[in-house]
This record gives C-alpha cells, structure tokens and sequence, in this order.
C-alpha cells in the first residue's frame, strides 16, 4: 500500500490549492488564497455550492467518486478539507496522490465523538466524564457510569450545531434517548455547571511551528453559535492554558493547519475540553478583520507550506452571525458599520448560517 504524500516544497504563488467541501469556509479559504496569489480548485457534491462563486476551478462529484477524486486531486499541489466529516475512503485515495492536510489520524479522531473524548482524555486534558453506549441496555449503563444526574446523549458521528443531541436526565431518558437519536452508536456526557465557552483557534506549520489566537467567548443559541467576543472573560493564566492546550493537541495529532478547541471554563476556574475542530471554524471568523493574518489565510499558509502568519490582533471583537431570514435585512446589517460578509448562499433557511458580521474596537482607542 502506497504512502501518504508529503509536501516536500511549499506551493509556489501560482499553484493550486484543492479543497473539499464547497460551504462558507471552502469560499473563506479561496478567497484567503487568492490574496496570496494562489489558485484553488473546490469539490463538492453540491452542485451550486456557494464557494464555486470564488474560485479558479470546481469539480462536481459525490465524494464516492474514487477517478473524480483522482482527477481533482492531479489538478492540484495539495489538498484540504473545509469540513472534518470527509469519507475515510476519499480520504485515503487523495492522501496517495498529493500531500492532504490535515492528516487521516486527525479525521478519524475528530469524526467519532468518543474517539476525540478518549483520545482528549489520553493526553491528561481535563473533559466531562463520558460513556460509549450503543443499545438500551447500554444506554442505562452508561447513565449509571457516569454517576446519574443530568447527562447529554450525542451521536458519536455527524452532529453540528446542537444536532444529534439530546438531553438525558435520568436512566429511563437515557434508554429513550438512544431510540429517539435513531438507534446509532452514542456517547453519554455530564452536564457540567461551568461559566462560559471559549474556543482557541490556534495553526500548527509543517515544520511544527505553532501560534494560536486569542480566546474568543462563545454564546449559543438553540445550539447556534450566536456570537464571539474577543477578548474573553480570561486571566492571563487561563489564556496561556487554553493555547497549551491546543498545542498539545496539535502536537500529538502531528496536525498541519488550522484547528479549534473549544472549552468549558468551569465554576473553579478549570478549564475542560469540550470538542476539536479539525479546520477552520465559525468562532474564528473575527480573525479576518481583527488581526493582520486570519485563521483562513493561515489555513492556507500551512497546508501550502508557507511559514504560518502572526495571530496577534490589532482589535478587540464581536463577530455576530446572521441567521435564516435576519439575511433579508442585509441593508441594515450594512449600514451597522461594522464589517459585513456574507456567503452568497441563494436560499434562506430558518438555523442557515447566511453570513456574519464584525464589530471593532481598536486597541489603545478610547473614543
């Protein structure tokens, strides 16, 4: 069996950068790309997807399509995803081709639910107790495992803002809540009383170099990330743990690009990892307008094989996403003052991620 490809150079302005996955981030990336005078070619099953409207060239296929992978990825000097819910299979062909970052050892974790919590967990990070289950019986076990109380069922694969979730407060619930979530291979969490949410977006080099951004704190709506601030309500020593934290991780994945951790900051000041995002993600999208190089052009940068840019911001922030049909209203969004992006998706739906918008406020600026 061949090996995976590794960038032995890094792309030269001109080449092209293929990405997977055609959504807000694959459009946010080519567009980070095209400022460093790169190409991007993006694949996607989707046949309108909204970040072909960016990019030098686009493939439509499904991602079981092995000869259109293959022929994407041989358009390409290397490759990555906008998404962690890439095929393993698809996966597998594009890492023999051309060099694919991030890695498969940093997808396989990140798809499974408990896959990531036990490996988390492995590295000495603090996390909710957890449990796998996948029956009724098992349900009850779990719930009984973990010291009864108020628990969250998730399905351990493809869950995104607050689906495949449930809450599960006793055991009976539990075992419902395994039927209720479709039967499938489940993980059980506490509930945990914690403060707030933070999520650090950090960027790890092919070389190993690492730098990571400030903290945001994140508010959810109906399982919505509604809003990130920046800075978060942090102590010095709670922010240098929180970009530890996600060194360790990037470190032990052998991580290349841009990825996120988000944590709980409980009521003692600990601080608990609650996922791992393998790309870039929503909680980030400040970057763009607070600091000189953001987390999609440092993406780039490093599946690239560039040296990755600085993470220190020139501005604090409040990054707000527009949601369903708060996009019709796109005038008064524009006429805020802050800074505004949005997706180019042609249909509005209700918990559709339609764009976001940036508020600044300069640092040393007191008016």
């Amino acid at each position: 069996m061949s090996e995976a490809k590794s960038l032995l150079t890094p792309v030269s302005p001109g080449g092209t950068i293929g990405i997977l996955g055609g959504g807000q981030l694959g459009r946010m990336l080519a567009m980070a790309a095209a400022r460093l005078g790169l190409k991007v070619h993006i694949y996607s099953d989707v046949p309108d997807a909204h970040a072909f409207q960016v990019c030098d060239a686009h493939t439509v296929a499904p991602f079981e399509d092995v000869a259109a992978l293959a022929k994407f990825a041989g358009a390409c000097d290397a490759l990555t995803y906008e998404f962690e819910n890439v095929p393993a299979a698809a996966a597998s062909v594009l890492a023999k081709i051309k060099p694919t970052n991030p890695n498969a050892k940093s997808l396989a974790i990140t798809q499974d639910r408990f896959d990531e919590k036990s490996f988390v967990a492995s590295l000495g990070l603090k996390t909710a107790k957890f449990a796998a289950l996948d029956s009724r019986a098992s349900a009850r076990q779990a719930w009984q495992q973990i010291g009864g109380g108020r628990t969250i069922m998730k399905t351990r694969r493809f869950g995104y803002d607050g689906k495949g979730q449930t809450i599960a407060p006793s055991a009976m619930e539990a075992e419902d809540s395994f039927d209720l979530l479709g039967k499938k291979p489940a993980i059980l969490e506490e509930i945990i009383g914690f403060d707030f949410e933070v999520s650090v977006v950090a960027v790890r080099g092919a070389d190993g170099s690492f730098a990571s951004y400030d903290p945001a704190e994140n508010e959810h709506q109906y399982g919505i990330l509604r809003r990130s601030v920046v800075p978060a309500r942090l102590s010095a020593k709670q922010i240098d743990e929180a970009k530890a934290i996600a060194k360790r991780i990037a470190d032990a994945l052998g991580y290349v690009g841009v990825l996120s951790v988000e944590l709980f900051v409980a009521k003692d000041g600990s601080l608990l990892v609650n996922e791992i995002a393998p790309r870039v993600h929503n909680s980030g999208h400040w970057t763009i307008d607070a600091c000189l190089c953001s987390q999609f052009e440092n993406h780039i940068r490093a599946v690239a094989g560039w040296p990755i840019g600085s993470t220190a911001r020139h501005s604090d922030a409040v990054m707000e996403n527009i949601i369903g049909n708060e996009a019709a209203d796109w005038k008064a969004f524009a006429a805020k003052g802050g800074a505004l992006h949005l997706y180019g998706k042609n249909e509005i739906r209700d918990g559709r991620k339609m764009g976001h918008v940036t508020y600044l406020k300069r640092l040393g600026r007191t008016d």
